[in-house]
């Protein structure tokens, strides 16, 4: 393998193989952190820290790490004190938040999956196994929330069978003791386009094929459907059955976590009918009129499966999707639908139906895991897709990418806080440094004013703005003025067209335009929608309730007047702006939070448990911010040591820099051991308790710790082969020795062998040894009789000690019972204890909730006596204005009496001067029908007059004729 130069990445030291937080690696670049990676996922260690994040790795088959006495393990252990875990992150989050009294977030980043069991590992009280009993407790609420909400917002992807296409935000509350109090949970970004269309090799929402799976027939038959899904075009344009989930189990769970959070049989129905009825939309054929532009139903079986299923009249429904109704003016008009259009209409009607279903099924859910147990606290779980760079990019990607953007900025900003908080605490020289402005560029490049999604919410207002005019906005406003706005690239490879590339921290994505106008305005058929809000079955008509159309927006804006309150309508709001201000309130919650990081990493796309992907496990970590914040790391002091910690490992570098035999602080001794080293003092820094070094700063000084060690080792090794070989040639002189002895005694023997004086010695020799014997023979008589002395004597007592034993045994035995007797004894006395200390915390407990009870009855006592003095003082007040008022009444009603009095008089007065009116008018009418009979006469004699005065004028004519 040939390999630039540039591209290789010092390794590091054996001591950090497989670490478990790689931010304590010496050496931090991607091909460390990839291959800490890939040695910890070969063992199945799926778990690893990297700073304030926890990465986990997928590992496609189930593993023995979720089970209850893992929780049991990590519950109130610190962060080091366990192997990397989720469990770990939740329990420490639960910890903080009740020392701190801070409400705590787990940001949950994905690169396009979501692990199954991450919603119910995020924190131990979503590990509890769901009651067999009848009684529905708040936890099997929380818990029964993930399959409902699972079976409307997952569906199957290429890289993941349970992919989560919506994001969501959970908070679990909790009381002032830690006790669970209540849950709400807030989603965004929901893949609707997913409801009638599906990539090759993907699926649609698992609701879909939950119903025809056939577990519930009746279901089937009430819906008109069958288990087929290709039958279906909306839910078979990708796969229609996955190895991994049995549609008919999950089925049966989706029914059950309905009936735990508390939904109606009606609500139940309604629910499954919509889904019937988006499937059978999907159906519909719709044809073009010869020689006018005016589509028309091509059958209507499958429109009256709609209509029938959804409570509306069906003659109205195709006419409304053929003919809607819009305004023009002050007036209503019908206007005529292409096939083209009217397909793009039904489409978009079935999004925003699953979409709003999919949103009131949140709110029941919220409304049913609410409760009035008093909340202090929360945990949230952020659980959001992670950066996206496909082959193609569009609308979606934008916003998601740009989610990503502002919490990428969020960590970058909470980790060196914290970073640089810890460098204050120690005394450290050190400027601050923001880290979150450097992604500032292209965040203020997507939501500032002209900027992007300002500049396509704006053409979204013109109704002959186009792509090509937004496309062309976008490059007068940024191209050359915006560093992170460039022409998109020349690429060969390139599957479709890019209309402009942004540089993400993550990298550079190519952006797809065609078609944002009308994904950012999101147009639906007004008529149609106006039909839903009539209709019979309630949950459509509940869902749409709050549906406000342009027309009627503009309707109540005109009858309020100009002083009115503007209400905005559905389609007032654009997506863009909508998503943004999702986004703004979820970045409020984050910025009030304590945050704890975990992100998630698909190891290959083939499923393949234990293969780890070196390509596509790197691309993921430059795309959930891993890399990012390694990058960060590198800029400040991220190895770090306490000093005597340093003093102990680092003293074998110069042992005379630190004096023997006399105290010196481990500081000192550490600041005269690294000014005896020749290193560059830049690439470390003095605290007050520990030792601060640049990245690979430590990695050089444990390479001269090794060669240190490598030359201690080579001395002693060399000490150690000499004083074995010394000993060994001493061995070797000893034997020489020994065999020159040998040979010389044998030399000596076979000389003298044969000597007769030699023989006769070898002869006699025997013969003394039995003289001998006569003696040793007494000497044992004589030691055999002391011997049986010593054992009569030895007897006797040894009877005596047994004797004693007997004794001793029984009063042991008698010791023993007692002592059983009083342990009882002391176990009955601790028991009662155990019993009186609970019973005491308990009443305790109730005494101090009575006298906080107490206390807020005494507070609101308080306040109704307040209340009373006050009302007492009103009430005297009322009395004294009581009678001021009867005083002023009764001259009043005298008063009245003489007014009435004058009225009567002026009544008749009125009524004289009426009669005298009355015939001036009857006088008046006279006069003006004799001034009309007048005029009438005068314009009788005026015709007259013209006519003789043309008469004349003829005549005249004639007279001057004959004349002439």
């Amino acid at each position: 393998i040939h390999v630039k130069e540039d591209n290789i990445d010092e390794q590091n030291p054996p001591k950090f193989s497989m670490i478990e937080d790689m931010a304590n690696m010496t050496y931090l670049n991607e091909a460390s952190v990839l291959n800490n990676l890939k040695l910890r996922y070969e063992k199945f260690l799926i778990y690893t820290y990297s700073g304030l994040f926890c990465v986990t790795i997928n590992p496609y088959k189930m593993l023995p790490v979720y089970e209850s006495y893992v929780v049991g393990c990590y519950k109130g252990k610190r962060r080091a004190e366990m192997p990397p875990h989720i469990f770990s992150i939740a329990d420490n989050a639960y910890n903080d938040m009740l020392r701190s009294k801070l409400q705590q977030i787990i940001v949950i980043c994905e690169w396009i999956c979501v692990f199954y069991c991450q919603y119910k590992t995020s924190h131990p009280v979503f590990c509890h196994s769901c009651r067999s009993c009848e009684k529905r407790t708040l936890e099997d609420q929380i818990i029964q929330a993930n399959p409902a909400m699972e079976a409307f917002g997952n569906a199957k992807t290429i890289r993941n069978d349970n992919s989560s296409r919506f994001g969501k935000f959970i908070r679990i509350h909790f009381g002032t003791t830690g006790k669970l109090a209540s849950g709400d949970i807030e989603t965004y970004l929901l893949e609707k386009s997913r409801v009638i269309f599906q990539q090759p090799g993907e699926r649609g929402f698992h609701i879909f094929y939950q119903i025809m799976s056939g577990s519930k027939p009746e279901l089937l038959e009430s819906l008109l459907v069958s288990t087929d899904p290709y039958e279906y075009k909306y839910v078979s344009q990708g796969e229609v059955a996955v190895a991994s989930i049995d549609d008919a189990e999950e089925l049966n769970m989706t029914d059950t976590a309905f009936d735990v959070l508390g939904f109606s049989q009606d609500e139940k129905t309604g629910i499954y009918k919509i889904m019937g009825s988006i499937m059978h939309m999907g159906n519909m054929k719709f044809k073009q009129k010869p020689r006018e532009e005016q589509a028309e139903a091509d059958g209507t079986e499958d429109a009256d499966k709609v209509t029938y299923l959804l409570g509306i009249n069906s003659a109205e429904f195709v006419k409304s999707l053929l003919q809607p109704r819009v305004r023009v003016g002050n007036e209503y008009v019908t206007k005529g639908q292409t096939v083209q259009q009217v397909y793009y209409g039904s489409g978009a009607l079935s999004k925003a139906v699953y979409d709003r279903l999919f949103a009131w099924l949140v709110k029941r859910i919220n409304e049913t895991l609410s409760t009035r147990l008093p909340r202090s606290f929360f945990i949230g779980v952020l659980d959001i897709a992670g950066f996206e760079i496909f082959d193609f990019n569009s609308f979606e990607q934008l916003c998601i990418n740009f989610t990503n953007e502002k919490l990428q900025q969020f960590f970058n900003h909470h980790m060196f806080v914290l970073e640089q908080e810890e460098y204050k605490r120690e005394g450290i020289d050190w400027v601050f440094i923001d880290f979150g402005l450097d992604l500032q560029a292209c965040i203020e490049l997507i939501e500032k004013p002209l900027g992007i999604m300002s500049i396509l919410e704006e053409e979204c207002m013109f109704p002959k703005a186009t792509d090509t005019t937004f496309k062309d906005k976008l490059y007068s406003n940024h191209l050359g003025k915006s560093n992170n706005f460039i022409k998109p690239r020349p690429q060969i490879k390139r599957k479709y067209e890019a209309h402009f590339e942004l540089i993400h921290y993550a990298g550079i994505v190519g952006y797809n335009i065609n078609g944002w106008l009308e994904k950012n305005k999101d147009p639906l058929n007004n008529s149609v929608v106006a039909l839903y809000k009539k209709s019979s079955l309630k949950v459509l008509s509940v869902i749409w309730e709050s549906y406000i159309s342009p027309d009627e927006a503009a309707s109540n804006k005109k009858g309020s007047g100009k002083g009115g309150r503007r209400q905005k309508g559905g389609s007032f709001q654009t997506v863009s702006s909508l998503h943004r201000e999702s986004l703004n309130r979820l970045m409020t919650n984050l910025r009030s939070t304590q945050p704890h990081f975990v992100r998630c990493i698909i190891p290959n796309e083939m499923k393949k448990p234990g293969y780890l992907d070196n390509a596509l496990t790197l691309h993921q970590l430059r795309c959930n911010g891993v890399l990012e914040g390694i990058r960060i790391c590198r800029k400040g002091f991220p190895s770090r040591i306490l000093y005597a910690e340093f003093k102990q490992r680092y003293r074998i570098l110069n042992p005379g820099s630190i004096p023997e035999g006399q105290f010196l602080d481990s500081k000192k001794a550490t600041e005269k051991l690294m000014a005896s080293l020749d290193l560059e003092s830049a690439q470390y820094r003095f605290g007050n308790t520990k030792i601060f070094f640049k990245a690979g700063m430590l990695g050089t000084l444990e390479d001269m710790r090794d060669e240190r060690l490598t030359k201690i080792i080579t001395r002693i090794q060399s000490r150690a082969r000499g004083k074995q070989m010394r000993i060994e040639f001493k061995k070797m002189l000893e034997r020489k020795q020994a065999c020159s002895l040998i040979q010389a005694n044998i030399r000596a023997y076979l000389a003298v062998r044969n000597w007769v004086w030699m023989r006769l010695m070898f002869k006699i020799k025997p013969l003394l040894k039995s003289a001998e014997s006569q003696k040793e023979i007494e000497q044992i008589e004589k030691e055999k009789a002391d011997l049986v002395e010593n054992y009569e004597k030895e007897k006797k007592r040894r009877q005596e000690l047994e004797d004693l034993q007997v004794s001793f045994i029984q009063e042991k035995n008698d010791l023993v019972l007692q002592l059983s007797a009083e342990q009882e004894n002391l176990q009955d006395a601790e028991d009662r204890c155990d019993q009186l200390i609970k019973s005491k915390v308990e009443m305790e407990s109730k005494i101090k909730d009575l006298e906080e009870r107490l206390e807020d009855e005494e507070e609101a006592n308080n306040d109704i006596l307040s209340k009373k003095r006050k009302l007492e003082d009103e009430c005297s007040e009322l009395k004294k204005d009581i009678d001021d008022l009867e005083l002023t009444l009764a001259k009043v009603e005298k008063e009245k009496h003489a007014t009435e009095n004058k009225v009567k008089n002026l009544t008749e007065e009125v009524s004289t001067l009426e009669e005298s009116l009355e015939r001036s008018n009857r006088e008046k009418k006279c006069l003006q029908e004799a001034h009309q009979q007048t005029l009438d006469d005068l314009q009788s004699e005026e015709d007259k007059v013209n006519s003789l005065t043309k008469h004349k004028c003829k005549l005249e004519q004639q007279v001057d004729d004959v004349s002439g």
